[in-house]
């Protein structure tokens, strides 16, 4: 005959064997939620970290959408509209730029040469030719990337009033990293991408991007490059 003391035994043994699956079942159910938990926090803060990224990248260098292609020019006639897109505001922004309205000018940008070469602060370029009619226009060169330390650049553009031309009105400026006699334009930085921006003040154009052709900007030619 069993004692009292069997009996206890053996109750107990059976009620941890109903309690061991029941315990795994509560263990394995908490990592499962855990588990989720933690992949909709990865989720989370890996979609926030490409949502900056890819933001940064879109409003660090020029307009990402808007543009019209005349050569290797592009137009940006709606970039100081007030129905310019959420892209070109938050480049001007980040910039702190103010953009010529449409009835104030007209914004031109090149990255590349005729030839569709990415234009390159190693290199040398000539632009010649005109410009679309306009009260006054500027043009500077700017780039990614952090300029030469300790060497303020000597220029970084030239305006309609001061600009060498030949008798029939046309000019040319010689881009480069070495000084170029005439209308020469340093580059910005010893090596990296440059970009071109000519500004068009009170121009006719400003109204019909339309009425712009390859013959009225001026050519964008590589004359040299360095190692």
């Amino acid at each position: 005959m069993a004692s009292s003391s069997d009996i206890g035994s053996i109750a107990g043994g059976s009620v941890r064997r109903q309690e061991t699956p029941r315990l795994r079942r509560l263990a394995k159910g908490a990592a499962s939620r855990a588990s989720r938990v933690g992949l909709f926090v990865y989720a989370l803060v890996l979609g926030g970290l490409l949502g900056l990224a890819s933001a940064d990248y879109a409003t660090s260098g020029g307009y990402p959408f808007g543009g019209t292609g005349i050569g290797s020019w592009t137009a940006w006639p709606k970039a100081g509209s007030l129905d310019a897109d959420p892209y070109s505001r938050a480049v001007n922004a980040r910039r702190g730029d103010i953009p010529l309205a449409v009835g104030e000018g007209m914004l031109l940008t090149a990255a590349s040469d005729d030839d569709g070469r990415t234009l390159d602060a190693r290199c040398s370029y000539r632009l010649a030719g005109v410009t679309p009619p306009a009260r006054a226009w500027t043009l500077t060169v700017t780039g990614r990337g952090a300029p030469e330390p300790g060497r303020e650049p000597v220029r970084t553009g030239f305006t309609s009033t001061e600009i060498l031309r030949e008798t029939d009105g046309r000019f040319a400026i010689l881009l480069s990293p070495e000084v170029q006699p005439g209308n020469w334009l340093p580059m910005p930085r010893p090596s990296g991408p440059i970009r071109l921006a000519l500004r068009l003040y009170d121009t006719p154009v400003a109204a019909s991007v339309g009425s712009l052709d390859r013959d009225s900007l001026p050519a964008i030619q590589r004359t040299g490059c360095g190692a």
